[in-house]
């Protein structure tokens, strides 16, 4: 499931962040680096971006209050049920960077844990207004063929994380984005949009509608590991 969700941030947040990550220099500890530093091998040849480290005190510190937001999104936990979410990295494209067809690994490790998070859904927050950059769309190849994303600042995508995708290169302006993958407590797509369908019908029906309700939980239940 490819799924727009809107107001992830307000354009405040937005502002404060970008704010943050505009004023960061170039460092190998608290600053923007070389984005292959967390490409694998097939990323090594087509990653040309630069991620804000990611063991840096700002990263963690923007990366919790995205987290805190999406606690109390509904339709980010309708849409993902998520059991584990990896946290926030943050990326930018400068005119001529771009990111080629590749597909996220299945597996990462959660920073000084150790603990492994399986990465079912992919996601990219937007942190630019369209309108600052030109180029720069995420391409997502589904079963309609490539689907081009570019979101106004404070929204977000998700999309399956074996889906293959890139970064279209950017042209003008500066595309700014965090980006992360949750690990859901229901680890096949069409079961998750199954699940996500009833759920947004089961809101829009009269309250008394318990039995329907129950149908969900039933199969949450079902399909479910945590």
């Amino acid at each position: 499931m490819l799924l727009h969700i809107p107001g992830v941030l307000s354009t405040e947040q937005v502002k404060a962040m970008r704010h943050r990550l505009d004023t960061v220099g170039d460092s190998n500890i608290e600053g923007w680096v070389d984005g292959r530093v967390t490409a694998g091998h097939q990323g090594q040849s087509v990653k040309r971006n630069q991620q804000l480290a990611e063991q840096s005190a700002l990263a963690q510190m923007l990366g919790g209050l995205i987290l805190a937001e999406l606690e109390r999104h509904p339709l980010f936990i309708s849409a993902t049920l998520p059991s584990r979410v990896y946290p926030p990295m943050f990326n930018r494209y400068g005119p001529g960077m771009a990111f080629g067809n590749h597909v996220d690994g299945a597996i990462r490790l959660m920073p000084g844990t150790g603990v492994k998070l399986r990465t079912d859904v992919s996601a990219t927050l937007f942190l630019t207004d369209p309108s600052d950059y030109d180029g720069g769309e995420l391409l997502i190849e589904d079963t309609f063929g490539a689907q081009a994303v570019k979101l106004p600042a404070g929204d977000m995508v998700i999309y399956p994380s074996n889906s293959v995708h890139r970064v279209s290169p950017v042209t003008r302006g500066e595309r700014v984005a965090s980006f992360f993958w949750i690990e859901s407590m229901v680890r096949d797509d069409a079961q998750r949009t199954l699940l996500f369908d009833l759920d947004q019908a089961i809101q829009g029906l009269n309250p008394a509608c318990v039995q329907l309700t129950g149908t969900y939980h039933n199969l949450l239940r079902m399909w479910a590991s945590t």
